[in-house]
Order: structure tokens, then C-alpha cells, then sequence
């Protein structure tokens, strides 16, 4: 797992956790992509800054200062999508780097400090899981002003999403039937048409090999075999 880490000189590094163990305590920023974002190269070259996505990451490590958290994960820098091996691995662990981080940041770049319900954060298909998966979650405008977090607005995410309470509470998914976790991406939309499926992978708690090409009704139908597999 790489984590990001600000310098003394204020420059922003990656820092690899190779085993499990070894990762500290860290936040995790949730966000819409936008057509700008900082990639992990960028990291690497020093150009980071130069990209509209660097107000995100900065953001990110600005606010986990203020909470005591020295390391950030942001998902646009942290993996390196160049690397089909590594991007697959990252999506089949995605849902547990979201429980463990100690905080989870939503940053809500389309809506102003006055607004909540329309931003498209709670339309897209991977922000379910990162809305599922942290026990701390915190929204933010696009100013940085706090918005509440999932426990004060609750009824207005459930209101929204239609997911009930007992699970943004975190009682355990398990206690929720396979098409009514299913049902909580009927509403959401994804880039690719497989990620509808691919984004389910922790609400479900299971691996697949990821197939994009083979359109959305065949990734559905090998998750659900994954889920509930039938007896031979």
C-alpha cells in the first residue's frame, strides 16, 4: 500500500507499506475524478502541482494534519494504473482500505457550502463502498467547509440513497439480503459498464478477475456466482 506523506519542505512523497502490519494509521479521500487529476507518475516527477487534482490532495493532508494523521491514500496517485497487476489487486482490496482508514474525507467539489443533496457523489457507482466501508466519514464543500459526517446526516444520506440507517451505521452487511445490497446500485452510475459489478466487490466481500470488455450483465452474473454459488 502506498501512502502519501508531506515533507518539511512541503513537497508531497509516496511512501510503500509492503506488509500490512507496517501501515500506520492514515486518512482517505473520496471524490468524483475530474479531467485533471494527479496521477502517480506525477508524484514521482515532481509535477503534482501543476494539476487542477492538487487542491484534492492537498485538502486531504491539510485536514488529516488537523486531525493528527501524518499519511493520506488518494486513489487517482496511490495506485499505479499503468500496472494491470497491481490496478487489479487494488480493486479487489479496495473496500478494506476504506474500513481501516481512521477517517474518511468526502470532498464534494460540485457543491458550495450551502448544499448537500445534489452533488453527484451519491450518483456514482464506486462512492457506495466508500460511503459503506469507513466507520468515520466527513463531507466537505468545495471551499473545505464541513458539512456534517455520516452519522449527523444520516437521515438525509438514507433520504438520498435509500440505503437504510442500521447499515451507514455499520451494522454488518451480511444482515442485508444479496438484492437488497445489490439494489443500492440501481440508482448509480459508473464509467465503464463492468464497474457496476466490480464496485459491489466489498459489499459483498469477494474477489473476481476483472474482465473489462465483457460488458455488464456478464461481470453481474459471475459476481453473483461468486456470492451465492450454486451447489454442484
Amino acid at each position: 500500500m502506498r501512502l502519501l506523506e508531506r515533507c518539511e519542505d512541503g513537497k508531497i512523497r509516496l511512501v510503500n507499506f509492503d506488509n500490512d502490519g507496517d501501515i500506520p494509521q492514515y486518512a482517505i479521500l473520496s471524490h468524483r475524478w475530474g479531467r485533471d487529476e494527479v496521477l502517480l507518475q506525477d508524484i514521482i516527477r515532481g509535477t503534482a502541482s501543476t494539476k487542477d487534482g492538487y487542491r484534492k490532495i492537498e485538502f486531504c493532508l491539510d485536514q488529516a494534519s488537523r486531525d493528527g494523521l501524518r499519511f493520506c491514500w488518494v486513489d487517482t496517485c496511490c495506485i499505479d494504473k499503468t500496472n494491470a497487476v497491481e490496478l487489479q489487486e487494488s480493486i479487489n482490496r479496495m473496500f478494506r482500505w476504506y474500513h481501516h482508514a481512521e477517517r474518511c474525507y468526502v470532498y464534494l467539489a460540485d457543491v458550495p457550502s450551502t448544499s448537500f443533496h445534489r452533488s453527484d457523489w451519491f450518483k456514482r457507482g464506486w462512492t457506495l463502498q466508500e460511503l459503506i466501508a469507513p466507520h468515520s466519514v466527513e463531507f466537505f464543500s468545495r471551499e473545505g467547509w464541513r458539512l456534517g459526517d455520516k452519522r449527523s446526516r444520516e437521515g438525509d444520506i438514507h433520504d438520498i440513497t435509500g440505503i437504510p440507517i442500521s447499515a451507514l451505521r455499520g451494522s454488518s452487511l451480511s444482515d442485508f439480503s444479496v438484492s437488497e445490497r445489490k439494489s443500492w446500485m440501481d440508482e448509480r452510475e459508473t464509467t465503464r459498464p463492468e464497474d457496476k459489478a466490480y464496485s459491489l466487490l466489498g459489499i459483498f466481500n469477494v474477489c473476481i478477475t476483472l474482465l473489462y470488455g465483457e460488458g455488464s450483465k456478464m461481470a453481474f452474473k459471475r459476481l453473483l456466482e461468486k456470492v451465492d454459488p450454486q451447489p454442484s
